[in-house]
Order: C-alpha cells, then sequence, then structure tokens
C-alpha cells in the first residue's frame, strides 16, 4: 500500500531527522487507571520529543489531559477494547487513519496491559504512514513493529511502559523520579473544608473490585466513629451509591467533581481508600496514600498503587484470582467484603503522615515542567470522539 502522507522518516533508534526532535505518537487505550499508568512512559517521549500527541480511549480522556506535556490529545473508541467495545466502524477507522497520516508521525509507542495485543493498533498506524512502531508484543508481528519488545515476567504496569519507552530510546528527563502525575489540581477546599479528611471512594466500573454499597457504608460508619472525617466521592452515576455510603457519618460528593476536581479532593486527603480503580492511581498521582481494596482478579503486582505510600486489603489467593472477572464470582464477595472494620483502620494507622498540598502540587508539577496546552482540532473531535 502506498503511504498516505509520504515524507523522510528515520527509526528512533538512529535519531530523529528534525534537530529538534521526532513528532511521537504515544498510543494508552482504556481507561483512566491504564492511562495515568501511562504518564511516567509519556514524559519520557516528552523528554526526547519536539511534540508529543496520546491517542486515547473515550474512557481515558479525560486522564489524557491531565499528563503534563502532552501536545495533543486524540480519542478513538476501539473495537478490539473494553468490556462493551464499540462495533467495527469503516468510516471511524478512516478518520482515525487520516488523521494520524496528516500529522506525519516519526515514530509511535503502542502501549497495552499485559494480557493485550498492540497488533490491531500497529496495522492502523502503519496504514496511516508511521513508519516506526515499537510495542510490547508476545505475537509475531510480521511488518507491523520495528521494535518487538518483550516485557518482563511480572512487571508493574507503569515500569513496563517505562521499560519500553527505554527500549525506544527515550529517557526521563533529569529529576524526574518516574512517579505517577498530573497538571497541579485546583483547590478544593471550598468542596471539602478545611480540617482533615479520609476519602473513601466506594464505586468502580468493575463491581469486583469495591465493597458491596452495605459494606462501604458499614466502613464509612466505623471510620467515622473512630473520629476520622470522611469524604465520600463518586461520579455523576453513582450519586445514589455516594448517598448511601455518606449516610449521616460523611460528607458527599458524589456527582460534584470532574476528573481534575476529584483530583484535587484527593490531594487534601489524609489517605483514600479506594478499590483497585482510576481514583486509586489519581490519588498517586497527587502523592496521596492509598488503602486500597484490592480483589485478586487482576495481579496486585502489575495493578498496585504506584509510587506511593500503600496498603492492599483482600485476600489476594481468593477463588476469583486472575479471572479478570468484572463481578465476583464468589458468593458474597468475600475476598473484599470480609475485610474488618479494625484492618481499615489499622491500614490508616501504618500509613506515612501525607505531604502538605503546597508540597505534592510542586512535585506534581516538576516532571512535566511548563504545562503545555492540550487541545484537539474541531475536526478531529468530530471524526474521532466516541458515539454520544
Amino acid at each position: 500500500m502506498t503511504d498516505p502522507n509520504p515524507h523522510p522518516r528515520t527509526p528512533a533508534c538512529t535519531g530523529p531527522h528534525d534537530p529538534r526532535g521526532p513528532h511521537t505518537l504515544v498510543v494508552r487505550l482504556d481507561s483512566v487507571g491504564d492511562v495515568l499508568l501511562a504518564g511516567p512512559a509519556v514524559r519520557m517521549a516528552v523528554a526526547g520529543s519536539r511534540r508529543v500527541t496520546l491517542l486515547a480511549g473515550p474512557l481515558g480522556e479525560g486522564a489524557a489531559r491531565l499528563l503534563p506535556g502532552v501536545d495533543e490529545v486524540l480519542t478513538f473508541d476501539a473495537p478490539w477494547v473494553g468490556r462493551e467495545p464499540a462495533a467495527v466502524d469503516r468510516a471511524e477507522t478512516a478518520a482515525l487513519i487520516e488523521a494520524l497520516a496528516r500529522r506525519r508521525f516519526d515514530r509511535a509507542l503502542v502501549l497495552t496491559s499485559y494480557h493485550q495485543s498492540p497488533l490491531p493498533m500497529a496495522l492502523l498506524l502503519k496504514l496511516a504512514g508511521v513508519a516506526w512502531v515499537g510495542a510490547d508484543s508476545e505475537d509475531y508481528p510480521g511488518s507491523l513493529l520495528e521494535l518487538r519488545h518483550r516485557r518482563a515476567a511480572g512487571r508493574h504496569e507503569a515500569e513496563a511502559a517505562m521499560e519500553l519507552a527505554a527500549a525506544a530510546g527515550f529517557a526521563l528527563p533529569d529529576g524526574d523520579q518516574g512517579g505517577l502525575a498530573i497538571h497541579p489540581p485546583p483547590d478544593t477546599g471550598p468542596l471539602t473544608g478545611t480540617d482533615p479528611y479520609v476519602v473513601v471512594h466506594p464505586g468502580a466500573s468493575a463491581p469486583a473490585r469495591a465493597w458491596s454499597r452495605a459494606r462501604a457504608a458499614r466502613a464509612v460508619a466505623a471510620l467515622a466513629g473512630a473520629g476520622h472525617r470522611v469524604v465520600v466521592t463518586g461520579g455523576a452515576s453513582e450519586k445514589e451509591l455516594t448517598a448511601a455510603v455518606a449516610g449521616e457519618h460523611a460528607l458527599d460528593l458524589g456527582g460534584r467533581t470532574g476528573l481534575h476536581e476529584l483530583a484535587g479532593v484527593l490531594a487534601g486527603a489524609r489517605a483514600a481508600v479506594v478499590g483497585n480503580t482510576g481514583p486509586s492511581h489519581l490519588a498517586a498521582a497527587v502523592g496521596t496514600p492509598v488503602v486500597c481494596l484490592f480483589s485478586p482478579v487482576v495481579p496486585a503486582e502489575r495493578w498496585a498503587p504506584f509510587g506511593v505510600p500503600h496498603v492492599l486489603l483482600g485476600d489476594q489467593s481468593a477463588p476469583c484470582a486472575g479471572t479478570r472477572d468484572v463481578r465476583c464470582p464468589v458468593p458474597g464477595h468475600p475476598c473484599l467484603d470480609a475485610i474488618e472494620d479494625t484492618e481499615v483502620l489499622s491500614a490508616l494507622d501504618r500509613l506515612p503522615p501525607a505531604p502538605s498540598r503546597t508540597v505534592r502540587a510542586a512535585e506534581a508539577a516538576r516532571p512535566g515542567g511548563a504545562a503545555r496546552e492540550t487541545h484537539t482540532s474541531p475536526e478531529d473531535r468530530t471524526a474521532l470522539e466516541a458515539r454520544a
């Protein structure tokens, strides 16, 4: 097939043709947590590129716009991703290929979870004329990858992404310790008040990864009874859940925060009590310690909170271990609902004091340097955003 956007390109290993560095595309589909965990690898690409575009899925777009150094965000609802994948649509796929070709990328990194294949995306990138593509791949890639990297066994998702970026010739900038980071969040003191508090986030897109509603409500009551001020958070679709969990014992912020405002609430917290879901990684990105209710449906070694003090609670040897089930297959959800209130209180006591909001804001701002504007052109937003 003829390159739809022919021009000279140079593989990453030999250096870019532009002395200012390459125009790099980083692909990370899936959800908020996946994109946040890709953040350190994205910063590596930023440090070695003149421009970085991030291609995200509709669920992860909001997180993509929070990552320092990203110049542009594109969105594609890939039909091979997610529990409710989009139908294969020739027009949308053609629009993606055209949008990518128009940007004349010098190289692309396709970041995936350990159980996913990068090859469907790599094929589209080749059709868009991207001459150099790197990814972790257990499958034979044919001519789709210039860098076929093999991730080390059991690597955390954030570390695996950084190792792929390093294999592509990128490195973290000086002073960047490789933790998660976002643009500094807004001051949410008017929402939360200024007295110390603990966040409880009871929801998760996969119910197997969170407490049941009744169990979460009992935990909030126990935390309040032990003298903690509790703030319960959740999205617009979770207002009924957060109201029930907060009850008379906590401040209910369900539906009152977008993703960046939620980051602000988490940044002001003493700690967050949350399942293995996006807000767990958002808390890590703003430096807040985490008590993580970790169902073993996915391995903790790959998905635990990254780069912050944390305590994992939950039976990691439960029968559901490694199943990747969305809903708990064991009656009573014992791996999480059997966690005792005393365990939660003890976990909070074991966490070190959180840094001040000012210190955490400075740390979050440091990895990306000066913020660069993130935008999507109107024509690409029309063509590429998820269906309503």
